[in-house]
């Protein structure tokens, strides 16, 4: 397993390197660039020039590209100075440094991610969890009393939660637990370090969770729907299987059937998704984030595009496929476990 590990590893520099190249290209064919406008006023071409030529815009593209991933020194060098490292440039990818923001002029890309990602980390873990929580357990009572008022109930409530997006539940739960009831606050969850690992409050009561929920639910319903409706269908499928017949057979106890030999296998198709769904949750979460006044990195994410500002925007989609191929990794190490016969020699 370990040297699966390690290949598994070095094919993700080819992968981010190629999404670096393709998104560093695509942003810059986009219409229109990051200062052509201040507000609604349009700036003079010779100003727009001077800014441009402060952040190295006006270098042609392969050599941007260089110097984003390898740093201003090394343009400097490689191009015998005709291309001069300035103060406060890019000191490359590859050394941590991900570049100035171009629309927040006094922040960098890093400490704009230091300051979202763990509060979309912390939304993203949470929504999963109501969601596995919620979902699996349903879908597995639904299969289990197939064609039931049960297993119809579960179903609807399913459907109910997939059709009703997280845009109109959290609005609703604005509405009746923080203005009628006053039970809880609105807009208050922000980034506060000190954290454990970097994403972990120190102080997990109620302050925190008062906070949290209510965003938390708005976004793993969804999830916990869509879980139990594909938990309950890969259920099904394997209670069908020879194997579950021949443990049937053999005596063995309705829930040593379903928990040791059904289960494990039919949580295979559950797992697959957990790897693209949890990168998407933390990533791409700017509706529930914008209603509940969350500073997380959906918002950046979206507003870069508008905006123009090519150094957030390659940020954070480098970000996502880092947490994209990160949590596939995961899910492959965990098909061993649930299926013995899975190995990855």
């Amino acid at each position: 397993m370990t040297r699966y590990i390690i290949r598994r590893i070095l094919g993700f520099i080819p992968v981010m390197f190629a999404v670096a190249i393709f998104t560093f290209v695509l942003v810059r064919v986009i219409p229109g660039g990051p200062f052509d406008f201040v507000g609604d006023r349009a700036l003079p071409p010779s100003i727009v020039a001077n800014i441009e030529a402060k952040y190295h815009l006006d270098w042609p593209v392969h050599i941007q590209f260089i110097s984003y991933l390898l740093g201003d020194d090394v343009v400097e060098l490689l191009t015998g100075g005709e291309y001069e490292m300035t103060a406060g440039g890019s000191r490359g990818l590859i050394r941590g440094d991900l570049g100035p923001s171009l629309f927040y002029r006094s922040q960098s890309v890093n400490d704009i991610i230091k300051g979202s990602f763990p509060i979309s980390l912390q939304l993203g873990i949470l929504a999963l969890a109501i969601g596995i929580g919620i979902g699996i357990p349903a879908g597995i009572i639904a299969a289990l009393r197939q064609n039931s008022w049960v297993d119809y109930t579960a179903t609807f409530v399913a459907v109910l939660g997939v059709s009703i997006p997280s845009m109109v539940i959290g609005p609703v739960f604005i509405w009746l637990f923080a203005i009628r009831l006053g039970w809880l606050p609105v807009a208050t969850w922000g980034a506060k370090p000190p954290f454990i690992l970097g994403f972990i409050p120190r102080n997990l009561g109620w302050e925190f969770w008062s906070k949290a929920i209510m965003p938390s639910v708005a976004l793993g319903t969804g999830l916990s729907a869509y879980i139990a409706r594909l938990t309950r269908a890969s259920l099904l499928q394997v209670l069908r299987e020879d194997y579950i017949r021949t443990a049937r057979s053999k005596g063995l106890h309705e829930r040593v059937v379903i928990i040791v030999h059904a289960l494990k296998n039919s949580l295979i198709p559950v797992v697959t998704i957990m790897g693209p769904l949890f990168a998407a949750i933390v990533t791409g979460t700017f509706i529930v984030e914008q209603i509940f006044g969350i500073n997380g990195m959906g918002k950046h994410f979206v507003m870069s595009v508008g905006n123009r500002d090519y150094q957030i925007l390659m940020g954070v989609t480098l970000l996502y496929t880092l947490l994209l191929v990160g949590a596939n990794l995961i899910v492959d190490l965990t098909y061993a476990w649930l299926d013995p016969r899975i190995r990855f020699d």
